[in-house]
């Protein structure tokens, strides 16, 4: 089973967060951007961009800050953070 909980930050206070399941045979690449876009249509976001330094981040510590730098439109709260939390 894979997870990933995805939490939108404001003022050093978590606003809202959700945990997405998957259990198919994917690689964990596909796995990552499926959940991402699945909290984006849960949170009514548009998708972030992955910068290099969020895909450093990611790669290092499977958790990914995504600030106003990676939308295009503004954003309501701070920062959205991914992190996997549990893995195959």
């Amino acid at each position: 089973m894979f997870r990933l909980w995805a939490k939108e930050w404001k003022d050093n206070r978590m606003i809202k967060d959700t945990v997405i399941e998957d259990d198919r045979e994917e690689t964990r690449t596909h796995k990552v951007f499926d959940a991402l876009e699945e909290v984006c249509l849960q949170f009514d976001l548009g998708k972030p961009l992955w910068l290099d330094a969020t895909v450093s981040e990611f790669k290092r510590h499977s958790r990914a800050r995504f600030h106003q730098d990676n939308f295009i439109e503004e954003i309501p709260f701070d920062y959205l953070e991914i992190h996997v939390i549990e893995e195959d």
